[in-house]
This record gives structure tokens, sequence and C-alpha cells, in this order.
């Protein structure tokens, strides 16, 4: 008899039949056709080993774009870890450190003053300029450059700083406390003069008082309740851009135009030469006060301010003849005659030789009727016609009449002014 026929174990379903799964023998075969059947677990993936860390050689390679902060941050975090462990590599990033420090050099304010001068020099021989800025008006827009040159890095700290402003009034030393916000305003305020005289709008406004630099300087002072800060910066140097680019359009004759300084005039090129000379005198003072060097103006431009202050002695000595500051005349001169005379030397950067009349404003020199001379250190000079040292204690080489020496050394101290 036979018995029932058996199927076939290749995995496909027969009729009135399951389906036989083939597996290993003794595995269970049968599969309930309600449930799914269960995954196998994935046998767990090992973690790829750590990289090794860059060799000595790959790091020291590195070092170049790590002085140049060219390195991503890995390679950052890497080299600087490095460096920590190998003197040789962490003496040469030094070494690369101070190189690149060389290559992108920090801007400083202690330029060469003929530094601007040949820049322009060699820019307009390439190009010159159409319309030149005037001789006599470069010390003046050499000097205000270099001042602003000193204030753009200054913080408000700095701009409030204490300073103490010198002059020499009659027989002796005066001084005024400020701030460098109010230097810059007080050489606004004067610069005002300059501009009036070029009928450009004064910076003190319609209410503008009448009078000098010492009166203009105290309103401009006392005006507002508030000390003055840093915003003066900025209405200060567009008056002196637009001072410079003025003259310079003006054409010839423009220099010969009277500025009224109250109690005297000047022609505008001796103004523009004035107002270069107080600039750098109190660019000298602001320094000072923030323990900063500064340096004087270039040869050229000093002789320049040397030679109006020379030139303004007679005229000052007979101001102070008659306020009775000064010995009286020895002998009555007429204009065009020639009078006792003092030789001015002046040593240094800048200097010359200088005759100054002794006896009236309007004598001229005579080298036979030179009675006394005095040799004085540019600088020392300038200081002094500043009234910033006092007549007695100027270091000067006297030979001669020393009456007259004493009389020019205080007309010099007496050009100085608030």
């Amino acid at each position: 008899m036979n018995g029932p026929a058996q199927s076939p174990d290749d995995g496909y379903e027969r009729p009135g039949g399951r389906a036989r799964i083939p597996g290993p023998r003794g595995a269970a075969d049968d599969l309930d056709p309600g449930h799914a059947p269960r995954p196998l677990p994935l046998p767990a993936q090992p973690s790829p080993p750590p990289s090794p860390p860059p060799s000595h050689a790959v790091l020291k390679s590195l070092l170049g774009a790590w002085a140049l902060a060219a390195c991503s941050a890995e390679e950052t975090r890497a080299v600087e870890d490095h460096l920590t462990e190998c003197a040789p590599c962490a003496e040469e990033a030094l070494r690369l450190r101070d190189a690149v420090g060389l290559l992108h050099p920090e801007e400083t304010l202690d330029l060469k003053p003929l530094l601007r001068s040949r820049v322009l020099e060699d820019c307009l021989g390439k190009r010159p300029a159409r319309i030149p800025v005037p001789v006599w008006a470069s010390p003046y827009d050499t000097e205000t450059a270099r001042l602003d040159a000193l204030l753009q890095d200054f913080g408000d700290s700095e701009w409030h700083t204490p300073v103490r402003l010198k002059w020499f009034e009659e027989e002796r030393s005066r001084s005024q406390r400020t701030t460098v916000a109010g230097v810059i305003g007080h050489l606004m305020t004067v610069d005002g003069l300059i501009a009036t005289a070029l009928g450009l709008d004064d910076p003190l406004g319609p209410e503008a008082p009448p009078g000098g630099p010492t009166v203009r300087t105290e309103y401009f002072w006392g005006a507002s309740a508030y000390p003055t800060t840093r915003q003066v910066r900025e209405p200060w140097r567009e008056q002196g851009h637009t001072l410079v680019r003025t003259v310079s359009f003006a054409g010839r004759g423009v220099a010969e135009l009277a500025v009224d300084y109250g109690g005297f005039a000047l022609p505008l090129g001796d103004a523009f030469l004035e107002r270069a000379f107080e600039c750098w005198v109190h660019a000298w003072d602001i320094a000072d006060a923030v323990d900063y060097p500064y340096e004087p103006p270039s040869g050229p431009h000093l002789h320049g301010m040397i030679d109006l202050a020379a030139r303004l002695l007679p005229s000052a000595l007979a101001q102070r003849r008659r306020a009775g500051l000064a010995a009286p005349a020895r002998g009555l001169v007429a204009a065009g005659a020639p009078g006792r005379t003092l030789h001015l030397e002046i040593e240094g950067a800048g200097g010359g030789g200088w005759d100054i009349a002794l006896d009236s404003p309007g004598a001229t020199t005579s080298a036979e009727r030179t009675v006394a001379e005095i040799a004085l250190d540019g600088i020392e000079f300038c200081q002094l016609a500043a009234g910033h040292i006092s007549p007695e204690d100027v270091a000067a080489g006297q030979h001669g009449d020393r009456e007259a020496i004493r009389d020019v050394l205080f007309a010099a101290a007496s050009l100085s002014r608030l």
C-alpha cells in the first residue's frame, strides 16, 4: 500500500501543501503563514582606528602657513600642540611670526618730516597738478596734516587730556589750561581769521565777536556749557582743506591780501606761515601731554617760520619800546636809512643769518653798524618765539651790546600769545 506523496524540498508551495524553506538540518522548517519572518541581527561594525597624527616633517612644512594664519582649524590645533613639544619648531615659528610682522608693519605717526613732501614731489613729477598749492601755503598744509595724523587714533580719554598752553606777555610767562579738544578748537577759531579774510564762513558764526585770537578763543571756549569733544576735529580739518583749496584757485596776488589779527595785520602769505608755526607748536603741546614724540617741521618749512619771526622782530621791539619795556632808541633814523643792527645767527635745520634793525622798523640794516650778535639753535629760537621758554633761560651765544641783545630776546618772546 502506498503512503502520501512527499513534496520535493524545493521551497515552492504545492497545492494543498505548505511552503517549505530550505534550511540547515535540524532547523525548524514550518512557518506560520500569519507571521513575518524575524530579521536576523546585523553584526556590530568595528569603529575606525584613529588617524595617526601628522609627522614632524608635515607639521614643520605648515609653520609658514600657520604664521600667516592660513591653516585650517585642525591644522592650527595640530601645529600649536606640536610647538609645545618641539623646541626647534617653536623657535622657527617665532622667527616666521616676526617676519610676517615686517611684511605688514603697523602704521606709525613718527613720519619723517620730508616724507610727505617727497611723496607729493614724486607724484607731481609723474603727473603735475593742474592747480598746485602755493609755496607759502605748503607749510600750513603739511603741519595740519601732521597734527591730524597724531589725532587720528585718539580715544575719548585722550581728547580730554589736560594741555597747558604757554606764552610770554610783558615781562613774564603766562599759561592757560585746556584739553586736547580745546586746543583744536583754539586753532580752528584763529584759522577763522584767514577764512573771513578770504570771504569764507566764520567758524564762530555770525555772532563772532570782533577782535584777535585771544578774544575769539575765549568766546569759543565759553560758548558752550559742555567741554569741547572730539567732534571739533572734523570742522577744523574741513576748514583747513577749504583754506588751502581756496588760495590754490585764487591765483597770483592773493598772498598780499591783509589778514586782520586785531592789534596788527599780516599779508596772507605770512598769515599762512604764522598759522603753520602755531599748528606745529600746539601739536607739540598735545604730543607732550599724551607723552608722544613729535618731530619738528622740515628744514625748508622751519626756515620760513624762523624767517617770519625774524622779520617781525623790529616791529615787536618798537612796540615794546613804546610800552616802556625796552631801552629807548639810541638815535632817530629816517625810513630807509642805515641804523644800528643786531645779527641773529640761527643754527641747525632751517637756520641762517638775519640782520635786525634796532632803532626803527623802517631803518635798513648795516654791517658797519652791527653792535651785537646772537647765535641760537633753530628749535630753541622757535620755543622762545612761542613763549615756551623765557628769554633769561635761552642758551644763546652772545657778543656785543648787552642791552640790545636783551631787548631782541624779549622782543622774540613777545611774539607769542594765547
